[in-house]
């Protein structure tokens, strides 16, 4: 499955590696500059059909029911888990989860929590390295902050030195489910998510998580 956040982008890459088939075609007399636009050709459509991927995740039944649960919002390695002062929504210091994402990864994002979107922002910043400590502050950047009746969390998208855009169609007000999906960061990048202090974090720095799938707290 393709996704609809990235459908134009992928209907370009993928067109233009349809033409270097073509090309590669009808210039196979010139075997050379045939083969090298073969395997551009090869090289776009699967790029095109890679990156753009929207697999189906069923999200566990325990996180549906229980609005405690958090589930990550992306697919990715864990870089960091610190304490980190949050200055717009939490207005105070927090539990911080920091995902790593790479070009091979879904980047699809998906909602992390149950509850109402009351808070949004969107910083326009740098473009540093996304694995770098001051990213998370200084780049490019959208927040969401979502509350149920177990607490509330603040989840960014936060693009890295290729990601040039964020994606994303939900809206202070709406009713969001943990699991949906929500948008997409485009070429690598990176996703934080802001905690109450006291929550219990499930995972540990360098561990695999799957958006909409994998446990990363629970909100005491």
């Amino acid at each position: 499955m393709i996704t609809n956040y990235g459908i134009e982008n992928f209907i370009v890459i993928f067109l233009l590696g349809v033409i270097s088939l073509a090309g590669a075609f009808w210039l196979r007399h010139l075997w050379f500059l045939s083969i090298l636009l073969g395997l551009l050709g090869i090289f776009l459509i699967f790029i095109a059909i890679w990156f753009f991927r929207d697999p189906e995740r069923i999200t566990p039944q325990e996180a549906l029911q229980d609005n405690s649960i958090i589930i990550s919002p992306a697919d990715g390695h864990i870089m960091e888990i610190v304490d980190d002062f949050e200055p717009d929504y939490f207005k105070d210091s927090t539990k911080r989860i920091s995902i790593f994402l790479s070009p091979l990864d879904v980047h699809v994002n998906r909602v992390p929590m149950n509850g109402i979107v009351e808070h949004f922002k969107f910083v326009k910043g740098k473009k540093l390295i996304a694995s770098k400590e001051e990213a998370s502050a200084e780049n490019q950047q959208s927040h969401f902050g979502v509350s149920n009746d177990k607490g509330k969390i603040l989840f960014k998208q936060i693009v890295g030195i290729l990601a040039r855009r964020l994606v994303w169609d939900i809206k202070i007000g709406d009713k969001v489910k943990v699991g949906q999906r929500f948008g997409m960061m485009k070429f690598g990048s990176r996703m934080d998510i802001h905690l109450p202090r006291n929550s219990s974090i499930k995972i540990k720095v360098g561990d695999k998580v799957t958006a909409g799938i994998s446990f990363l707290a629970k909100l005491n």
